[in-house]
């Protein structure tokens, strides 16, 4: 059966009457944001989704221009919005990557590798795309520049919300109301910078990794990498080849065994402690005092939650990375269900979890599910937070979860299936194989067993044949 935007009537039909079809805006068309609409659109809901680029896929939609970007990327709207750079594969295997009904498969004449390049996740996401029907509620190069309540006297009752979009191509501004507003606006995107003195005086190439696309600008040069994390680890590995010196710096010089190893096999990488300090000459100073002269520092360390366009009165913030208060990280008590955030959790298998908090959102706006009391909601977020600090987890790391159990139970609120135990066995494998084999982890073959168990396992035998069978009502 067919759904398009302008039949919210033909939608609510098929549902109970006490089910409530409402208007809902997207914002963003990546995995989260696509996944959403589906759902939002499969419990009856008309859905609108805003996108800034001229194609689906978020993060997955390689944008190989950064010139004229930030280097640094310290603009309040950014114009490159994917941080994948040309090397980029996979961190995790494919077959725990795909959404609970649509598996992301082997196709011939395509990247066939179990850890493929960024390409072969693009076009998994358009082949989800198409196969559900989502491109009609897409609005492409439509930048979202203002979110905010329509009566903010109303809050804690039926808000709806005013959402300003400027068309990036005419320039015109449009302003719309909705009854909800879903943010699935990724978190890879806006980086996160160290502050080291002499940032601001050192003349020489300062860069994030967000704007890191290929190696060979930095041919016989003398490369400064700051942070080890997966970044960190695949731009020194993309760069030994083709700069004069690498010099790694690093909170900690405890490194997994994979990193040891690739270190010790090539003579031009360097080790160091965190930076001191910066001068105007060209020197990077390490806090063991040891110093080189550097041509560019890339800055690996991460991204930081923003929301540029979202105005709650103060409601819902960024602290520290941690954005708050959310309930189950990703309803703001005061303001939901009529605003959520999809893909706020990071170190988690993402898009069976983006697609439980679509389930759960879309169900929630149509009446069929409700949300604990304001003050429970809020008890709950207190807890959590309780006992994080308890475990000595900092405040920056709110949403980086790392917990099978959790995502389970998460989806119990829907009725969505645990993780299977093949999803998770690969899952911890990958990581294991990273650890130890930081260079050749993608490509060896030693999970033949567990490989076997999740190819005969439902998630892909059942794969169904027609697309009209996800709308069966």
């Amino acid at each position: 059966m067919a759904f398009t935007d302008d039949t919210p009537s033909m939608a609510t039909s098929m549902v109970s009457e006490r089910i409530q079809s409402k208007h809902v805006c997207v914002i963003g068309a990546g995995p989260s944001g696509l996944v959403a609409a589906r759902e939002l659109r499969k419990e009856g809901h008309s859905v609108v989704v805003m996108e800034q680029n001229h194609d689906i896929g978020g993060q997955w939609l390689y944008e190989p221009k950064v010139e004229g970007e930030d280097a640094l990327g310290k603009s309040t709207f950014l114009k490159v919005h994917s941080s994948v750079y040309d090397s980029l594969r996979l961190f995790s295997p494919r077959e725990i990557m795909g959404f609970s009904d649509f598996p992301f498969v082997v196709k011939k004449g395509r990247d066939m590798r179990r850890f493929p390049g960024h390409r072969e996740l693009l076009l998994y996401l358009q082949d989800f795309c198409e196969w559900f029907g989502l491109r009609e509620m897409m609005r492409f190069k439509t930048r979202v520049e203002y979110v905010g309540m329509l009566d903010s006297d109303q809050v804690g009752r039926d808000l709806k919300w005013v959402v300003e979009s400027r068309d990036m191509e005419s320039e015109k501004v449009s302003e719309e109301v909705f009854d909800a507003v879903v943010v699935a606006t990724g978190h890879y995107s806006k980086p996160r910078l160290p502050s080291i003195k002499g940032m601001d005086v050192w003349k020489r190439k300062q860069m994030h990794s967000h704007m890191y696309r290929v190696p060979e600008p930095f041919r016989h040069e003398v490369v400064v990498i700051v942070g080890n994390s997966h970044s960190g680890e695949d731009v020194s590995i993309g760069l030994v080849e083709v700069a004069k010196e690498i010099h790694l710096s690093f909170k900690s010089l405890d490194l997994s065994e994979g990193l040891s190893k690739f270190i010790s096999k090539h003579h031009n990488l360097h080790l160091h402690l965190q930076i001191e300090s910066l001068h105007e000459d060209g020197r990077v100073v390490f806090v063991d005092g040891s110093w080189v002269m550097a041509d560019t520092i890339i800055y690996c360390t991460g991204y930081s939650y923003s929301f540029p366009f979202l105005d709650t009165k103060g409601i819902v913030v960024v602290d520290d990375n941690r954005v708050g208060p959310l309930y189950e990280h990703t309803f703001p008590p005061l303001l939901a269900p009529s605003l959520s955030f999809v893909g706020i959790p990071r170190k988690i298998i993402a898009f069976p979890f983006f697609e439980s908090q679509a389930i759960w959102i879309a169900q929630l706006l149509s009446g069929k599910k409700t949300l604990p009391s304001f003050h429970d909601m809020m008890h709950s977020i207190e807890d959590f937070y309780r006992s994080r600090e308890i475990a000595g987890i900092p405040k920056r790391y709110t949403h980086e979860l790392a917990d099978f159990e959790y995502c389970d139970k998460y989806g119990d609120n829907v009725g969505f299936p645990h993780l299977e135990e093949w999803r998770k066995g690969l899952c911890i494998s990958a990581v294991l194989k990273a650890m130890a084999n930081l260079e050749t982890f993608r490509d060896s073959g030693d999970e033949d067993e567990l490989l076997q168990v999740a190819l005969q396992s439902p998630h892909f035998t059942q794969f169904p044949q027609s697309p009209s069978q996800h709308f069966t009502t």
